[in-house]
């Protein structure tokens, strides 16, 4: 599989629109090589750098499997009008909340899951639930990691 961005490119700096200090809205992705058999994609957005740990910025699941992509700006709700469904991050907050971090570069790692199967998780679930249930469903994997300093 294959991801990337409009946006930005891999290992570069996500422009400020995408962050806190922005819009904050979330970046275009389009994916690309979904292996066959594939019957939903998941998303997980995640910062590694955070000084409490990895923190989680987006998580999304069940996203139909003929899906090449997402537009900008996903809006923040349980069951975007694109299809999935959406989770919580560690802002507790339902959708997309872009880079903030306190001070320093940190890396933001966009990661796509291809499952062969549709979880059929409940909206709002979190990255630790959503990696729970893609255990053994994981047919294909790409990522892209952005930069963002304060």
């Amino acid at each position: 599989m294959e991801l990337s961005s409009l946006a930005f490119n891999d290992d570069n700096m996500i422009p400020d629109k995408y962050t806190c200090d922005g819009a904050d809205v979330s970046p275009p992705l389009e994916w690309g090589l979904v292996p066959e058999g594939t019957k939903s994609i998941a998303l997980i957005c995640d910062d590694p750098d955070a000084p409490v740990g990895t923190w989680v910025h987006w998580v999304y699941y069940d996203i139909p499997a003929d899906t090449k992509g997402l537009p900008e700006n996903i809006a923040p709700q349980e069951n975007p009008d694109n299809g999935g469904k959406q989770g919580t991050n560690d802002f507790r907050r339902i959708g997309y909340g872009g880079p903030c971090p306190p001070g320093g570069t940190h890396r933001y790692y966009f990661k796509i899951y291809a499952l062969d199967t549709i979880l059929n998780l409940p909206a709002g679930a979190d990255k630790k639930q959503l990696l729970k249930a893609m255990e053994g469903h994981i047919i294909g994997q790409a990522q892209i990691m952005g930069k963002y300093k304060r």
